[in-house]
């Protein structure tokens, strides 16, 4: 079964390239020259090629918009910006970083790890301690004890599909909530405390003792699985 691509890159020499060497290795790919209403597309592939050198609104912009509307679709930034500050900019959203000129293979071989790791179209759902699942295909939460769906606000959403693609690593409570409410963190705001405490209420067996959701002391948090 093809693998569905959307590939948005507005340079036409390059889009045409990628585009036919993947079409060859067996991808389907859709191809948009800006991130215009990519929104609407994103939930039908499995991941994101996503240029930052983009007419109108630039990579990170789209890229942002992408990852709220889709979640769990892995997106692969391509970029001729090799500074150190990009990357990091970048990986704050999206979930690899290649920088330009690239060679295909490298290309497809990290396409396919993002691919497993996301689970493609046939994900199967996270477990989360021994009482949580989180179905990311369709981007919902359910108690495993009573089979219902926890219902979540927007924000804890994000805040809790942000954790999942950061599996294991400790997160500082600044590059969570700069990645969520997309501006600067102010030293001392406990926004993004009070979100963490009212997702432990609706998650944890014991919001008091939380198992899922680790507090590292003065550094920020981490979700085990």
């Amino acid at each position: 079964m093809k693998r569905n691509v959307l590939y948005i890159e507005d340079n036409e020499k390059i889009g045409s390239w990628v585009k036919e060497e993947l079409e060859q290795r067996g991808f389907s790919v859709q191809w948009l020259l800006s991130g215009e209403g990519a929104e609407k597309e994103v939930n039908q592939h499995e991941i994101v090629i996503l240029d930052i050198m983009l007419p109108g609104l630039d990579g990170f912009t789209v890229g942002k918009r992408l990852k709220k509307a889709a979640p769990a679709v892995p997106i692969l930034l391509l970029s001729a910006r090799t500074s150190i500050d990009d990357k990091v900019d970048g990986l704050q959203f999206a979930d690899d970083y290649v920088t330009k000129p690239f060679h295909t293979d490298e290309l497809v071989a990290r396409l396919e790890v993002l691919i497993r790791r996301s689970g493609g179209t046939h994900s199967e759902r996270i477990s989360l301690g021994n009482h949580i699942e989180v179905d990311p295909k369709v981007q919902m939460v359910f108690d495993k004890r009573s089979g219902e769906e926890i219902i979540l606000t927007g924000k804890q959403h994000q805040i809790l599909m942000y954790f999942l693609r950061h599996p294991n690593q400790v997160l500082p409570k600044e590059q969570i909530y700069e990645a969520i409410w997309e501006e600067s963190y102010i030293t001392g705001d406990k926004t993004l405390m009070v979100h963490i405490h009212r997702l432990r209420q609706k998650l944890e067996r014991h919001p008091d003792s939380p198992e899922i959701i680790e507090t590292l002391k003065g550094i920020g948090y981490r979700v085990k699985l």
